[in-house]
């Protein structure tokens, strides 16, 4: 990462550590944040929504950070008439060259951390740089809960980011299409459903997805599930591990995931892919939005 920094802040950056790659996890805590923030090759990606306006008074930011919101930075478009989208490859590669990240850095994401919805800015945000080939990227668990709690040193303003080059290796399985769940339909392979249970049941829907229902042969694990809003912490294996074995899916079976958008799905895909370890989990990012745009696929 390559920042504007003044002569005082060059030097700090010179004497900084370097971090392993070899030490990148899915979740870091707040004490790990503080202990390797200054680590030239960490980057701390700020993506909290309406930093301003909160009352955080004077000192609203997270200290050698970037910001690039979640709902506002880019990180998500519509495509073909399907809202939510991961853009263009080339386009999001961009986004993020432009924060002063590099293929080099280890990414650390930093939602406010408030409730399992909001976690999934962190985890979504985390899937699209895995889906570009990006391994060292984690998530502070707990997000901004966790920071302010641990103490973290909050400032007034950041330096402006230099761009850098971020070069995109695209990793296709993490990607479920619609026709790998037309397939799936007909192979048997775990479809997990991560919105509320009156979604999943009908009840109600979203008003981007066409229908009431969900894709025949789902099963049901709410987002809400993976992260504890009382204790701003995301689930532990074990967990993860209950919420499969309870809706009768194997820790390492094949399994596609989706929500509404790919936002509540990426929660589930964390879990599962992230923090259980199960590699054959993908996401599929047009879900219910643009399964139910073609009104002959099946909804039950």
């Amino acid at each position: 990462m390559r920042l504007a920094l003044t002569a005082f802040a060059v030097a700090a950056t010179l004497s900084a550590p370097a971090l392993a790659q070899s030490e990148a996890t899915p979740l870091v805590d707040a004490q790990w944040l503080l202990e390797n923030a200054g680590a030239e090759n960490v980057v701390v990606l700020d993506i909290r929504d309406e930093i301003e306006g909160t009352d955080l008074g004077e000192l609203p930011y997270i200290a050698n950070s970037v910001v690039a919101p979640y709902a506002s930075a880019g990180w998500r478009t519509e495509v073909q008439g399907v809202p939510g989208q991961i853009p263009p490859v080339e386009q999001v590669a961009e986004l993020i060259g432009s924060l002063g990240i590099d293929n080099d850095d280890h990414v650390v994401i930093v939602p406010w951390g408030t409730d399992s919805s909001e976690i999934g800015g962190a985890t979504r945000v985390y899937w699209t740089f895995k889906y570009l080939g990006h391994d060292e990227v984690s998530i502070l668990d707990g997000g901004w809960r966790q920071y302010d709690a641990a103490g973290g040193e909050r400032v007034a303003e950041l330096a402006a980011p230099e761009a850098a080059e971020f070069t995109a290796d695209v990793q296709p399985e993490l990607i479920a299409t619609t026709d790998d769940v037309l397939e799936a339909l007909e192979t048997g392979v775990a479809l997990v459903d991560g919105r509320p249970v009156e979604q999943f049941e009908g009840e109600t829907k979203s008003p981007v997805v066409a229908a009431l229902g969900t894709i025949p042969g789902s099963v049901n694990i709410p987002h809400s599930e993976f992260y504890s809003s009382e204790y701003a912490r995301f689930a532990q294996p074990e967990t993860v591990a209950a919420l499969l074995e309870a809706v009768n899916v194997g820790p390492d079976e094949e399994s596609i995931v989706f929500c509404n958008t790919g936002h509540w799905a990426s929660v589930a895909w964390f879990g599962l892919h992230e923090i259980l370890g199960n590699e054959n989990a993908s996401m599929y990012d047009g879900s219910m939005a643009e399964w139910t745009a073609d009104a002959s696929r099946p909804v039950e």
